[in-house]
């Protein structure tokens, strides 16, 4: 087993329950593959329901993504509702941004229904504009919003200043449906609760197979095979070939945070005053939040590695200095890296490939809240739901054409928008 790697939420997260390997036969009604956001979720909400269910995961519950993310619970998709209704129709796009713009409200009755102990923040998310281009799009975002919700509102410079503690932004949206947890002990606590419930969960165990036979699946791992129903992949951005044509079907993009000291109490007390979670309007955003303890944490676009050394934090270390002067010459406590699956339309993606078999990937850097609650969306898929039903389509799994030369097309595309980031960023002048 790959040991965790050294991040501000493995030193502070709730503890693991124990997941041993799997180490002999077994036969269940949904086998899942993954133990991080969706996979748990799925996990959970079969519990509920009754239903057996039993989970694999190379490494153990949050390894991945789910435990190295910022925590920030966003609602909605990277594309807005009149994107959604010109791609899928009036009542699809409609069905489609009602149910990610409540994720948050969906993870928020998890956590509460299930008492689990994640620094649970419900206060709302913050956008903030880089740039007057920024708040046009935010303007716009609002609009198309407004027949969802009215918990979206428009913040000027000075209230978003106060909010922020920095006069950096011109601007601002504020989200009240969203919020922030700590993700790894979100993890642990959905793989606890779904234990509670009766699912069976297995770390250090990679599902090396599958074969359907004799109208059921079979999972082979190293040291013992799994007969099931149904199955569900849920390994996201760290997916390997185990359902060919799901790798090739993302593209992982690398992030990475960095997190400080606590912050002395007057510090704190001007940064983040309210606690509310911020990711902005730039192509390659800065996205920010205070943990328990008033550490400032933050996070950007990152190499294209998982081990990142100090020396590789000075891109963070320059921004932080930009949006947070007064912070001086802290140190960093805390570094880390991590994959983002990303899609080539931006939407998350739910396929059924053959009967019994399901797939729930994609989340766009949107993974706390919408991965969390298509977990809910696979479950009752292997329930035996229609997919028509669900309010994610379900699509056909089409690898992406030239897939092995995406890595150079993100970074190209990565040099371009930051580029067009500080240009926008030019034209903003002080009050």
């Amino acid at each position: 087993m790959t040991p965790f790697p050294n991040t501000l939420w493995d030193a502070t997260a709730a503890p693991l329950q124990p997941c041993p390997p799997l180490t002999e036969d077994a036969s269940t009604r949904v086998c899942i593959v993954g133990a991080g956001f969706a996979g748990l979720s799925t996990a959970l909400h079969l519990s509920e329901a009754g239903l057996d269910c039993l989970v694999l995961d190379a490494q153990r519950p949050g390894w991945g993504a789910s435990g190295r993310n910022g925590g920030q619970v966003i609602p909605g998709l990277k594309h807005d509702p009149a994107f959604l209704a010109a791609r899928f129709g009036e009542t699809a796009g409609a069905r489609l941004a009602r149910f990610s713009g409540d994720a948050p409200s969906l993870l928020f009755d998890l956590v509460a229904r299930h008492g689990i102990d994640c620094d649970l923040f419900t206060g709302g998310w913050i956008q903030p504009a880089h740039a007057p281009e920024g708040l046009e799009t935010l303007r716009r975002r609002r609009e198309q919003w407004r027949p969802f919700t009215e918990d979206i509102v428009e913040m000027d410079r000075a209230e978003t200043a106060r909010l922020i503690g920095s006069d950096h932004y011109v601007g601002a949206m504020l989200d009240r449906r969203g919020g922030s947890v700590q993700p790894l002990s979100l993890s642990r606590g959905l793989a606890r609760a779904a234990m509670k419930l009766g699912a069976r969960i297995f770390g250090d165990t990679r599902a090396l197979s599958l074969t359907r036979r004799d109208g059921r699946w079979e999972v082979t791992t190293p040291a013992a095979r799994i007969t099931a129903d149904s199955v569900v992949v849920a390994t996201n951005g760290y997916s390997d070939d185990l359902l060919p044509g799901l790798r090739r079907s993302l593209v992982p993009v690398y992030s990475f945070q960095v997190a400080t000291r606590p912050l002395s109490p007057n510090l704190a007390a001007t940064i983040l005053p309210e606690g509310h979670p911020a990711s902005d309007t730039r192509r390659l955003l800065w996205y920010f939040r205070k943990d328990r303890q008033d550490r400032l944490v933050m996070g950007g676009r990152g190499f294209a590695k998982d081990a990142l050394g100090a020396e590789d934090t000075r891109i963070l270390q320059r921004s932080l200095k930009q949006l947070y002067p007064q912070i001086g010459e802290l140190a960093f406590e805390y570094h880390w890296g991590g994959r983002v699956a990303m899609t080539a339309d931006h939407l998350p993606h739910v396929h059924a490939p053959e009967p019994g078999l399901y797939a729930g990937v994609g989340f766009n850097g949107r993974g706390v809240a919408m991965a969390t609650a298509t977990g809910s969306i696979l479950a009752r898929l292997a329930a035996g739901e229609e997919p028509r039903a669900q309010p994610v389509p379900v699509t056909a799994l089409t690898p992406i054409a030239f897939h092995a030369f995406h890595g150079l097309a993100v970074q190209a595309l990565a040099s371009y928008y930051r580029w067009r980031d500080q240009r926008e960023r030019k034209t903003v002048r002080p009050d």
